[in-house]
């Protein structure tokens, strides 16, 4: 199993172990892929000491409050890797094929609203996507549907998550990395009334501020937020959970209106820690769907039992 080993983003990495999972994904029946997917979540697990599995275990442990025992988190540890190999698996199973994905996803009627909207309408809107369940496949579907946002991606991917690039770009996304440069053109999108997409919750290197969420301050990105304030645009947050029946259920909130401060850094501050107090809601109603696995509160690591 060193497809998935002590390396905590192998396979996001690695673009061997893409064209491997890509590979499996192809040629495994569904029912023989998901258990493949419970075995590798199995042997992640036990190594403890890996930086992936620290990570799960710190955000994990800050979401439910930190009272966690140890016995309790190792089964959420386990639970939250297995919904995401399995995650992985159905985006290489089903990414080249449209209608099957199709009949996997249930779209909300927000959502629906949101998909017929044309490019440019007439303001603009900030999508602040949540790491739940499968988004990525789910947000592929969709653009390859025809919805069409300006989508901000982590700058200079590399390995791995450059294969993921280039595969989210032939599936119709309009893709930018959220570089300096990049956050200019997303705000003039928001000015012609475009639609600008992008995460929340991923966390971020040397973070100038630190918003509050699950009651810590996090290493996580505000130009969700900054975007927003200064295009004077409403947000939505959009996001995907698993339903028991296997099939994705993608859902999206009315457009949240940001609120004002004469200080514009307080103003992206207090928005953003606006929207992640929400985030919270939507996480711990399917908590072992957050696939995020690096450390949101790094200082927490030495902390988890």
């Amino acid at each position: 199993m060193k497809i998935m080993g002590n390396n905590s983003r192998y396979i996001k990495d690695s673009p061997l172990a893409i064209s491997l999972v890509t590979a499996l994904g192809r040629i495994l029946p569904l029912k023989a892929g998901h258990s493949f997917a419970d075995l590798v979540a199995g042997k992640i697990t036990q190594n403890r000491d890996s930086a992936m599995v620290r990570a799960i275990r710190a955000n994990q442990w800050v979401a439910q409050g930190e009272t966690l025992d140890k016995e309790a988190l190792d089964q959420m540890v386990y639970e939250t890797i297995r919904q995401s190999a399995r995650s992985i698996f159905d985006t290489y199973h089903f990414i080249r094929n449209h209608e099957k994905t199709g009949m996997l996803i249930n779209l909300d009627e927000t959502t629906r609203q949101l998909y017929s909207r044309a490019e440019f309408g007439d303001r603009g809107l900030v999508v602040a996507g949540l790491h739940l369940s499968n988004f990525d496949l789910v947000l592929q579907w969709a653009c390859e549907e025809g919805f069409r946002p300006l989508v901000l991606t982590i700058p200079d991917p590399q390995g791995g998550r450059r294969s993921e690039f280039e595969r989210r770009k032939r599936s119709g996304m309009n893709i930018i990395p959220g570089s300096i440069g990049g956050i200019r053109q997303a705000l003039e999108h928001l000015k012609k009334g475009g639609v600008v997409l992008t995460g929340m919750d991923r966390p971020i290197n040397e973070p100038k501020v630190k918003p509050l969420f699950f009651g810590r301050q996090a290493a996580l990105p505000v130009h969700h937020s900054f975007l927003a304030t200064r295009a004077k645009v409403p947000v939505v947050i959009m996001f995907a959970s698993r339903r028991s029946d296997g099939k994705y259920q993608l859902m999206t909130t009315e457009p949240i209106k940001m609120d004002t401060n004469p200080d514009r850094e307080k103003e992206t501050l207090i928005n953003a820690e606006k929207l992640l107090r929400m985030a919270e809601e939507y996480i711990l109603k399917v908590p072992t769907q957050w696939s995020i696995s690096l450390p949101v509160w790094p200082e927490t690591l030495s902390l988890v039992p």
